[in-house]
């Protein structure tokens, strides 16, 4: 039986004001926390409808109704359980040969699939501005299928960073080179800008080279992609030549 009080916390971590201040997250479903136990995130607690699915020692499992579930879930159709996870500020490592960084992305679905993007191509680190969506974020969790736990995500002031690093500044641009032209450096930050107005102009004056994703429609009217979608034909043209 969960108390009224632990109820009221659990909501309460859809906000990021309220995940600082108790330091945690939640993560739901099993598929998603059963990957949590190879990774680096720490587990507080699990409740669940059927904790013998999950079936750890070395976790506390609570098993709760699914009235219960549905009270502390995030998802308008609650799945089989919700992890209570310590919220660990992650610390920037040294600049990886290819990042994605980060400029203002605000809806959670794109940070998410763009978290989830980056595992699947093997980059280890995304660069945010302060501003960009917290990773946190149910939605955002939800979004990545567990691949928050593999990549590193820093928040950062954007434009110190890209002053300093040596990483090459890419960023996107219908006048840029043509991705299927362009010729990759050895170590290059990919930039991505908000949904709505892309690049900040502090953020575009750092940019040293630009890529662009041609149409090839004969119509010629869609005027952008959206921002996880650019990720994706972006990244699968830098890694063509990947083993």
């Amino acid at each position: 039986m969960l108390t009224a009080h632990t109820i009221k916390v659990l909501q309460s971590l859809d906000k990021k004001k309220f995940r600082q201040k108790y330091n945690l997250f939640l993560v739901e479903g099993n598929k998603i926390i059963c990957e949590l136990f190879n990774s680096k995130v720490k587990i507080k607690e699990i409740f669940s409808i059927d904790p013998q699915k999950l079936d750890r020692t070395d976790v506390p499992v609570t098993h709760i109704s699914e009235n219960e579930l549905k009270k502390i879930s995030m998802l308008q159709h609650p799945k089989d359980s919700v992890a209570v996870c310590h919220l660990e500020p992650q610390e920037k490592s040294e600049d990886k040969a290819i990042q994605l960084v980060l400029d203002g992305i605000q809806d959670p679905g794109n940070l998410g699939t763009i978290i989830r993007l980056a595992d699947w191509f093997g980059i280890e680190q995304i660069i945010c501005s302060d501003d960009t969506a917290d990773v946190y974020n149910p939605k955002v969790i939800m979004a990545t299928m567990g691949s928050f736990a593999r990549v590193n995500v820093v928040y950062t002031n954007l434009t110190e960073y890209l002053a300093d690093t040596e990483n090459v500044n890419i960023g996107t641009d219908m006048e840029g080179e043509n991705i299927y032209r362009f010729e990759k450096p050895q170590k290059l930050n990919l930039i991505l800008g908000n949904e709505g107005n892309g690049m900040r102009p502090e953020t575009e004056r750092l940019v040293e080279k630009s890529v662009m994703i041609p149409r090839f429609g004969k119509s010629r009217s869609t005027e952008s992609l959206n921002v996880s979608m650019a990720a994706g034909i972006i990244l699968g043209q830098l890694f063509k030549e990947a083993e």
